[in-house]
């Protein structure tokens, strides 16, 4: 069914009048007639009565006046809806964030709502490996990760991240290496932090360190829980120290290996506007930072 016949319908019944009728749709009378005649050989009634008192609808056409209201009240609510989803204003955008991302990504977010506040979110905690992955299977749209990605996937680099020691606050002072020797070094499983681990195992094998020994556990929470508790020592990335509590020691470290780039990741060949739309976010906020 063609909205436009149903639109004359109802601006005919409306005003009543063939005339005032095609004067409001901004067409010429023959054609108005021409949309009423095709409109009733489609639903085989007819739908008004012609006389000196103009155009009166029949029986007929007062039954079907309240959904042909219905129909052209959902089509205009139909192409409301399609012109804010072409526009990127309603829709989801799946994102995902690591370690280093911790603090930075609820920010880029909350930033993103407050200009889109009709586009749902969703943020997962996952390893930069693991959102390589999904960012290409489109299971992520956009991820805050290491870069440059090992992957063909497009990116922005945001800020460089550090490697800290971080030791209980109610302890000897002591240096990095004096730590590292004497207590355990606490690290996540693999499965975890494989990128943080492979950077650890870099930065001790570049600057001559060696452990005591190591003990690994699930989340960046025990972690700090066990160091707090004096059961020992953690490397940590020094954007993850934004929520460190006081009973934390943060100590900076020197020497190689100790820094990387941490960005965003989207496949670009991909489109996705409400995507598009958090990165031009993200970019604007880079240049109010800038500009401060």
């Amino acid at each position: 069914m063609n909205t436009r016949l149903l639109k004359a319908f109802l601006m005919l019944a409306e005003k009543g009048n063939y005339a005032d009728a095609a004067r409001a749709l901004f067409i010429s009378q023959p054609a108005l007639t021409k949309q009423i005649n095709l409109l009733e050989s489609q639903v085989n009634m007819s739908l008004f009565s012609r006389g000196r008192h103009g155009a009166i609808l029949t029986a007929g056409g007062r039954r079907l006046l309240p959904e042909a209201e219905k129909v052209v009240r959902q089509s205009q609510l139909f192409m409301q809806h399609a012109e804010r989803v072409s526009k990127g204003v309603e829709g989801h955008i799946s994102v995902g964030f690591g370690l280093s991302s911790f603090y930075l990504a609820p920010r880029c977010i909350a930033d993103f709502r407050r200009d889109y506040p009709g586009v749902e979110m969703s943020l997962t905690d996952l390893p930069s490996f693991q959102q390589y992955a999904l960012l290409q299977n489109d299971e992520l749209q956009v991820g805050f990760v290491r870069v440059p990605p090992p992957v063909a996937l497009e990116y922005l680099p945001l800020f460089t991240d550090r490697l800290v020691l971080v030791a209980p606050a109610a302890s000897p002072t002591m240096s990095a290496t004096e730590w590292l020797t004497q207590r355990p070094l606490l690290r996540l499983y693999d499965e975890r932090g494989r990128g943080l681990n492979a950077q650890i195992d870099r930065f001790l094998h570049d600057n001559g360190l060696f452990i005591s020994s190591t003990q690994l556990t699930d989340d960046i929470q025990t972690i700090v829980a066990m160091v707090i508790a004096g059961i020992g020592v953690a490397i940590l990335p020094t954007s993850v120290t934004h929520i460190a509590p006081p009973e934390l020691m943060v100590i900076p470290l020197t020497g190689e290996s100790i820094s990387w780039k941490v960005g965003i990741a989207w496949d670009a060949g991909k489109e996705d506007v409400i995507r598009d739309n958090f990165i031009a976010s993200i970019r604007k906020g880079i240049s109010a930072d800038c500009g401060e």
